[in-house]
């Protein structure tokens, strides 16, 4: 199977696994009905039977793409990540950090307090989904009995799940960016922080200011135990990420502190800390399994041209570094509001922006940063994603889909900033020829 320049032929696979998961969600009206590894199996088939070449030498290629250096180690972080999130949690740390803000809101500053505890909490454990689950049915329960306006309760936890998401260094996300793109966590943290906290500061502003304009309530806020010793993994976990440590010592330290921590305090034992290890392994089961396929895919696609077929075209309407950031933004939205999924899109667009990226120059923690922001800004305001799908069922649908992202500040905020940061960033325009690929 030699390589080629490609034709349109060459991304068909990568089309069909993207159909067949957007087909599979629209059709049974849930966009995680399908497995998405199976999604993926089908596009592999797809270019077995499309793509020209021996069996053997796709067989050859689409395990290289596998057993690729890169997914690998995602692969391996995804289920460090996986293990230290349900042990933390085991440990009763989420549950910590639950009670520990609610103990201190005053109810007439509910928005401001459930963005500032949700953004701590999905940062501190990588997942926006596992926020909204934990935090949604207090969340919607004090707006009820305060009297608060619903869509703006919802609003302020969606927004702090994306603002946690998109920072946190064992996020899904930033790990499928970051391995994408070839940089370190620590510098698309610092890239993307530039971005996020500005915005994050405004939202905050505004729910305060919301909270000035409301009338007191008279809801009692019942205190609840914590122990601020269980917090102390997530923030061993971010400290060690933030100074540069090398990310599996980080997890494994995590991991490691968190089962000392519950074994220590009696939650459990040596064997429940296994358990819940390898549970924490099995939980990355399903985005482990994805990677691994999606690098065999785009091995294939890529050996037969697809990859210089998409960038032959993309590079059409690139002609300056701030036109590649915007192309790589605008091809992982596509590819979300396709698939209804952040990391799955960040899979999918993830080799062509490295190929934008190294042809076009960029730093390759901007284009990580990129990558992560529009697909998380896609993510947080699709009526059929995950997270807004639970914060409108947990309401029992009273909850609106229009008050939700409408009073969802910070992800409108975040997506200004990031397009001004691009549209205002001091470059000059590409001199370099446009060479044939």
């Amino acid at each position: 199977m030699t390589k080629t320049n490609g034709s349109f032929t060459a991304i068909i696979p990568l089309l069909i696994f993207v159909f067949v998961f957007l087909g599979a969600g629209i059709y049974n009206n849930d966009f995680y009905a399908l497995p998405s590894p199976v999604a993926a199996l089908i596009g592999i088939v797809s270019a077995f039977i499309l793509l020209k070449g021996k069996v053997n030498e796709k067989i050859d290629t689409f395990l290289k793409g596998c057993g690729d250096g890169k997914i690998l180690t995602m692969c391996i972080i995804y289920l460090l990540a996986g293990a230290f999130a349900t042990v933390s949690k085991a440990t009763g740390s989420v549950d910590t950090i639950v009670n520990l803000g609610l103990n201190y809101i005053s109810a007439a500053y509910f928005p401001v307090g459930i963005f500032v505890i949700a953004s701590f909490l999905s940062f501190a454990s990588g997942t926006s989904v596992g926020s909204i689950v934990t935090l949604g049915p207090i969340v919607i329960d004090l707006a009820e009995k305060s009297g608060s306006p619903l869509g703006l309760i919802g609003a302020a936890l969606l927004s702090g799940a994306i603002f946690g998401d998109n920072l946190s260094v064992i996020s899904d996300t930033t790990i499928a960016a970051t391995q994408s793109m070839g940089c370190d966590m620590k510098d698309k943290f610092r890239a993307n922080f530039k971005l996020a906290l500005p915005a994050a500061l405004v939202a905050i502003l505004i729910f305060v200011l919301i909270g000035f304009n409301q009338e007191p309530t008279s809801v009692i806020m019942e205190q609840k135990d914590f122990n601020f010793m269980l917090i102390l993994p997530y923030l061993l976990v971010i400290a060690l990420s933030i100074i540069g440590i090398n990310v599996f010592v980080v997890l494994f330290s995590g991991l490691l502190f968190a089962g000392v921590l519950g074994m220590g305090y009696g939650t459990f034992g040596l064997m429940e800390f296994a358990k819940n290890t390898y549970e924490g392994f099995t939980s990355m089961t399903e985005i482990f399994l994805l990677s691994l396929l999606t690098g065999g895919l785009a091995a294939l696609v890529e050996k037969a041209g697809g990859i210089n077929f998409l960038l032959r075209n993309i590079n059409k309407i690139i002609s300056s570094k701030k036109t590649a950031l915007l192309g790589i933004g605008g091809l992982v939205s596509v590819a979300n509001f396709c698939v209804a999924n952040n990391t799955i899109a960040i899979l999918i667009s993830g080799k062509v922006s490295k190929e934008i990226t190294d042809k076009y120059e960029l730093k390759p923690q901007e284009s990580a940063s990129v990558l992560d922001i529009f697909a998380c800004y896609v993510q947080g305001i699709i009526p059929y994603g995950a997270q807004i799908l639970i914060l409108i069922s947990l309401s029992n649908f009273k909850m609106s889909y229009t008050d939700l992202v409408l009073n969802s500040f910070y992800l409108h905020l975040l997506l200004v900033i990031t397009l001004g940061s691009i549209i205002f960033k001091n470059t000059k325009k590409l001199t370099l020829s446009k060479t044939k690929i």
